[in-house]
């Protein structure tokens, strides 16, 4: 257990700090052109995952995300205290990764984000994106697990441009890049309704994939 806490949190850490760094980055570089500073952000945020699900799948599946983990336990595929150990390690591991990325490009430690991100807009950005990132997975499992860390990171990819929220989708996501004043960031008074939309989403969609590949079995 100890050696999957650790993945989820080293995975979690790596993805922040990729996202915040290379938003960072590239809205340095873009002079002031955000298509480009957001391309900027989007292929590394989906390289890495692709790395880190693929390295770290075999240890703890890779959840990186409460929304995930909570996909599973519903089906009973974690216990609820494994389950709940998994969202500590993400949600820190994701706090520490912005922390990391800020020192990295001499910014504060602690810099709360001022970036709005509210509206019924954004809100069913974040619903489509998480559904359909629960949707990847478990379809992916189904027909051809290996798969899975490409699909993943090509799903995001995509989000990142077809969501008006630039798919957030993850719970620890989105607390930690509350903590960064930067091109990624979102602001606090933002989070929880972005939350309650992504678990929401997670949720149902554990319930209509588990259906939806259930019936296809039978047929």
């Amino acid at each position: 257990m100890e050696r999957r806490l650790i993945a989820e949190w080293l995975g979690t850490f790596s993805l922040l700090a990729t996202v915040i760094g290379s938003g960072v980055m590239a809205e340095r570089l873009a002079s002031g052109n955000v298509a480009i500073a957001l391309l900027g952000n989007t292929i590394p945020t989906g390289a890495i995952l692709v790395v880190l699900i693929t390295i770290f799948g075999p240890i703890s599946g890779a959840h990186f995300n409460p929304a995930v983990t909570l996909t599973f336990a519903i089906r009973g595929e974690i216990k609820r205290r494994d389950a709940a150990l998994y969202v500590i390690s993400q949600i820190f591991g994701g706090v520490v990764g912005v922390f990391a990325a800020q020192i990295m490009f001499d910014l504060p430690i602690i810099d709360l984000s001022t970036t709005s991100r509210a509206g019924i807009g954004q809100w069913t950005g974040e619903f489509v994106a998480t559904f359909g990132l629960i949707g990847t997975i478990l379809c992916c499992l189904k027909a051809r697990p290996a798969a899975v860390p490409m699909a993943v990171g090509l799903f995001i990819t995509a989000a990142y441009w077809f969501t008006s929220s630039t798919s957030f989708a993850n719970p620890a996501v989105t607390i930690a890049r509350s903590l960064s004043n930067t091109f990624a960031g979102i602001a606090p008074p933002d989070i929880t309704a972005f939350i309650a939309v992504q678990l929401v989403a997670a949720v149902l969609a554990t319930f209509f994939f588990g259906w939806f590949l259930k019936q296809t079995d039978d047929a």
